[in-house]
This record gives structure tokens, C-alpha cells and sequence, in this order.
């Protein structure tokens, strides 16, 4: 499967999911019934996968913890911010690059209207295949 491919099933899930409870609820409930239905879609979905980070020659293994990591392709971080900002922008860009991973998700399940706590972000991903709806 695509990254595409599987960035189209993380925004119509997220959706989904933000219509049952709506805003409101702790980012770690999000994140677990988050992964629980991409699974029940059939995806491989890691909480909180331990990234190893290497500086100045050493590796450590805690450098950071990705929030959900689907099928080894995409990651998807939490939020619950009254406004996802710069920093919440960067902060993914850092992990996709460090991961080598093409493509990302920012969800902010404190908005209003779950399409509008959406942020996809690439790092070098074909941009070929049609964008997903909420681009």
C-alpha cells in the first residue's frame, strides 16, 4: 500500500472518529481509538514506536516517540491544541526526516470541524498520485 494510499484511510478515519466524541477528550484517547480503528481496517498501527536518534557519534535510544507509525510508511501525531502552530509543523518534519519517512499527519482533534486539524506534510513523496481530500 501507498503512502497515499494509507494517508486517504488516516483522514477519512480521523473524521470519523472526531463525529462519535467530538472534541473535548484527552490526546491519548484519541490515540488509542485512533490506532484501534485504523487496525480494524486492516493496518498495522504502533503507538508510541521509540525512534533511536544519533548525535555527535552516540546513538540514543529514546530520542523521541512517535505518536501512531502505519505500516512502517506514515506517522501520525496527536493534538489537542486550541491551535496547531509552527512548532507542531517542524516537530513532525523532524521526525519524518530522522525516520526517513515520506509522508505525515498533524491532527488536532480540538478543532471545531476535524478537517480543519488536519496538516499533511511530505518530506520528498511523489506528489503524482491525486492529494487526499483534505488538502
Amino acid at each position: 500500500m501507498l503512502e497515499n494510499d494509507i494517508g486517504e484511510i488516516v483522514v477519512s478515519t480521523a473524521i470519523e472518529l472526531h463525529r462519535a466524541p467530538g472534541p473535548g477528550l484527552l490526546e491519548s484517547v484519541y490515540e488509542v481509538l485512533l490506532a484501534h480503528e485504523l487496525r480494524k481496517q486492516g493496518l498495522h498501527a504502533a503507538r508510541q514506536v521509540s525512534v533511536p536518534i544519533e548525535y555527535g557519534g552516540h546513538k540514543f535510544e529514546e530520542g523521541f516517540r512517535a505518536d501512531i507509525l502505519i505500516e512502517g510508511k506514515v506517522i501520525v501525531e496527536l493534538k489537542c491544541v486550541e491551535r496547531l502552530n509552527n512548532a507542531h509543523r517542524k516537530q513532525l518534519l523532524t521526525y519524518l526526516r530522522l525516520m526517513d519517512i515520506k509522508l505525515g499527519y498533524l491532527l488536532n482533534f480540538s478543532a471545531e470541524l476535524m478537517t480543519n486539524g488536519i496538516v499533511r506534510t511530505v518530506n520528498g513523496l511523489s506528489e503524482s498520485a491525486p492529494p487526499c481530500a483534505a488538502d
